[in-house]
């Protein structure tokens, strides 16, 4: 008898909180709640009915259908948003008075379990993909995803990109390859990265600098040994840059000679928006934990998560409104099940008490 209640107080259903509505926590009152609408208070639950969800939607389903339907329908239907979105932010200003597109390239790694995606090994107890990003900075919106495996080189991303005469590609040192930076100066395009410790070159001539401005060096240089200089045999420009916030010294490398070596540094460091886009998108849509474990699963559910943020942007850029991209999300989250006017739904104002009753941590201080 005893052991048989113990089984039953592990079970989840016996817990005294049951699961988070968009209305905070709430005691499990699991005999008076409709089966099919277990999660959902009363009213989202007869919202949901008003909507035509009918039954309980299980884990299992949307595992299914994720694997089930083809990824490639989500990645065209995001495609159309980011043409959408690009278009809505082709003026705006990203902190530096160029007129050319400025792209950040990056990649993150998304950590999965090994015995749930054996197909997707990475060390010898861990999985992983990689979500490879070439973001736009006017807008902070993702022109190219690329979803590969973990084991896969960042710098083979620059193999499957078609350049634009004219812009700015600004990247961290995992894509210093001069054969395929060669590739980029040959389509009329700029790139911006900074030198390994280990950069063997010969200086032509120098520039005179401003060092009061953190520059230290502008120099114009050729590579010295065989094989770099067989893949990038024209001239280089290096500037030396000293930060004194961080209190570092870098080394950026770039192929055009016409920007003044304090806007290049500049560029470089507006390369942190693609760091700022995996952070947000890891903590607040979920690309972390996946229903299902296939490929075709995985890859359908990175493409909602960034059609969901590229559909965000365009609802904050077209009706004009000023709270960030989360409260936004937060909004949508809440009003999910209403059926209220977008404009209305997003007045910020009217869901300020609403918004902070929403958070699954316990306040501690108010």
């Amino acid at each position: 008898m005893r052991r048989t209640l113990s089984r039953q107080l592990q079970t989840p259903e016996l817990l005294l909180l049951g699961p988070v509505s968009v209305h905070g926590l709430r005691a499990a009152n699991l005999s008076r709640e409709p089966a099919r609408h277990r999660g959902l208070s009363a009213r989202e639950s007869n919202q949901a009915l008003s909507l035509g969800i009918r039954g309980h939607v299980s884990r299992n389903t949307l595992a299914n259908a994720n694997s089930v339907r083809d990824w490639r329908i989500y990645a065209d239907f995001a495609q159309l948003l980011i043409k959408t979105a690009r278009a809505l932010y082709l003026k705006d200003d990203f902190g530096l008075a160029l007129e050319q597109t400025v792209y950040a390239l990056d990649a993150t790694t998304i950590d999965l379990c090994l015995s749930l995606f054996p197909w997707a090994y990475f060390r010898k107890r861990k999985g992983a993909v990689k979500l490879h990003t070439l973001l736009d900075l006017r807008g902070n919106i993702p022109t190219v995803i690329i979803i590969t495996h973990g084991l896969i080189g960042d710098v083979h991303l620059l193999d499957e990109l078609t350049f634009e005469p004219g812009a700015f590609y600004v990247m961290d040192r995992a894509y210093l390859d001069f054969p395929r930076l060669h590739r980029l100066h040959l389509a009329s395009a700029f790139f911006v990265t900074r030198a390994r410790k280990r950069f063997d070159c010969r200086r032509l001539y120098s520039l005179p600098v401003d060092r009061t401005t953190g520059v230290t060096c502008d120099q114009i240089i050729k590579l010295v040994n065989p094989v770099p200089r067989k893949g990038y045999p024209d001239k280089l420009r290096r500037i030396r840059y000293f930060d004194s916030e961080t209190n570092k010294r870098m080394v950026f490398i770039t192929n055009n000679f016409t920007l003044p070596p304090l806007v290049i540094a500049q560029l470089y460091r507006s390369r942190w928006q693609v760091e700022l886009f995996f952070k947000w998108i890891k903590q607040h849509l979920r690309i972390k934990k996946f229903y299902g474990t296939s490929a075709n699963a995985l890859k359908t559910q990175i493409w909602i998560a960034i059609s969901v943020y590229v559909l965000v942007a365009i609802v904050k850029k077209q009706l004009s409104l000023e709270g960030s991209l989360y409260r936004i999300l937060q909004i949508l989250s809440i009003t999910l099940f209403e059926k209220t006017p977008i404009l209305e739904a997003l007045s910020l104002s009217n869901y300020e008490i609403e918004l902070a009753t929403t958070c699954n941590q316990l306040t501690l201080f108010d």
